[in-house]
């Protein structure tokens, strides 16, 4: 069984991984000089690690945990785990209380000191109605229209800034659906699923370079800095350029799996160029000495959503300092904001950061950083590509039709299932 993966992001691996582990000889291609895709990190010469984007897992990504631990990679290490806590830079909001996740729920509910009877009462009715349904509505239904007959603060404090970090898209536009199974997953997981679980090392070191050195221990070959240029079938296998095999698993970008699948099936390529491509922007600043309420806040307002302080995680290699006093604001779905280019919109964010923590006014500002095509917008009823093209061609990504928006789980899921569908394939065959 031979089995090219083309891409070396967290689908690509955990292909890769679940390949080896069934018994193919396997070959793994990145264009980048270094594996991770949109999941990664670099080295400054001062030594401080940068991260391609601040990250946010949950304890229900079950088949990203579980498959750090094949790795090597321990999470109860290099992640922080800590309730959910969704409190402004004033340390006001809900906090998740102990026990089980909807035992937790409802204690955030009952002692946020911002809400009343009217907040309370409105949520548990709307949770009622909802548990009614099976945590489920119409495909066609927004994050909006879900919450349509909640509170004002409720969706502001708690729906809004939910829906941006689980599905990177605004409340108005994003799928309901897909938000709901997200909560489920969250909230009926059982202890622990609802857990922040934020990278308290660079990304590089949760799974790119752990899983690369798995990899290679077990003989599989992986190759960065090239480029795949042409697949085809080749009687009962395939070829790409030089390699000749029994299937491929592309897992690259959406818009480079276009450039490879397009010659096969134009109709693929149609609907993967359909997908909306949705920006992330951060802006980090240095200010020593300050400590936030929570290692991460929610801001108010437009355009950041979430800030971060990198000192209180441990994050971006702190053990040498470098996390210590620094500070990450992140700001989702502003594609059309970055219209106008990056620096007008980080100092939207400065602005946006200084009014609500005054101890940052004045802070040096380290970079802003942007990623015009750092997901997609998670839209109702949207018609994601098909993982299966036919015979051992595959397609892995956070972008390809599944039950999870654009995470790094949604990733990790789909790599896994794309190396068994070609694990079982090539059995059957």
């Amino acid at each position: 069984m031979r089995i090219l993966v083309i891409g070396g992001g967290w689908a690509g691996l955990a292909a890769a991984v679940d390949a080896v582990e069934g018994g193919a000889e396997l070959s793994l291609w990145d264009m980048a000089p270094q594996l991770g895709g949109r999941a990664r990190s670099w080295q400054e010469v001062d030594g401080h690690w940068l991260d391609s984007g601040q990250h946010i897992l949950i304890g229900a990504y079950s088949e990203t945990l579980t498959l750090m631990r094949k790795v090597g990679a321990d999470p109860d290490t290099l992640l922080r785990r800590e309730p959910l806590t969704l409190v402004d830079a004033q340390g006001h909001g809900l906090r998740w209380g102990a026990g089980g996740p909807l035992r937790a729920a409802a204690s955030a509910v009952w002692r946020h000191p911002g809400w009343g009877w009217r907040e309370r009462l409105g949520l548990a009715r709307w949770a009622l109605m909802l548990g009614g349904r099976g945590l489920d509505c119409p495909a066609d239904w927004s994050v909006e229209r879900l919450c349509r007959k909640l509170p004002a603060s409720v969706r502001a404090e708690l729906f809004e800034p939910l829906c941006v970090a689980a599905l990177n898209t605004r409340i108005d536009s994003a799928s309901g659906q897909v938000l709901l199974r997200v909560l489920r997953d969250a909230l009926l997981g059982g202890a622990g699923a609802a857990d922040l679980l934020l990278p308290r090392v660079p990304l590089q070191s949760l799974l790119p370079d752990p899983a690369a050195a798995w990899l290679r221990a077990r003989g599989a070959r992986l190759e960065t800095g090239r480029r795949a240029r042409r697949i085809e079938a080749d009687g009962a296998g395939w070829r790409c350029d030089d390699w000749h095999g029994d299937a491929i698993i592309v897992a690259t970008s959406s818009s480079e799996a276009v450039r490879l699948i397009e010659p096969l099936d134009a109709g693929w390529a149609q609907r993967a160029q359909a997908l909306h491509s949705e920006a992330i922007a951060t802006v980090e600043w240095l200010a020593p000495g300050l400590v936030l309420p929570a290692p991460m806040v929610a801001l108010r307002g437009a355009p950041a959503q979430f800030l971060f302080d990198l000192g209180a995680i441990g994050a971006l290699g702190s053990r040498q300092g470098h996390g210590a006093g620094r500070f990450v604001a992140v700001a989702s779905a502003v594609a059309a904001d970055l219209d106008g280019g990056l620096l007008p919109l980080a100092q939207r964010i400065e602005s946006q950061v200084s009014e609500q923590v005054p101890a940052l006014r004045g802070a040096r500002r380290l970079r802003e950083h942007a990623d015009r095509r750092a997901t997609f917008a998670c839209t109702p009823e949207l018609a994601r590509p098909p993982a299966q093209l036919g015979g051992g061609l595959r397609v892995a990504g956070d972008y390809v039709d599944g039950p999870y928006p654009a995470t790094l789980e949604g990733a990790v899921r789909s790599g896994r299932q794309a190396a068994l569908a070609a694990l079982g394939t090539m059995r059957n065959s």
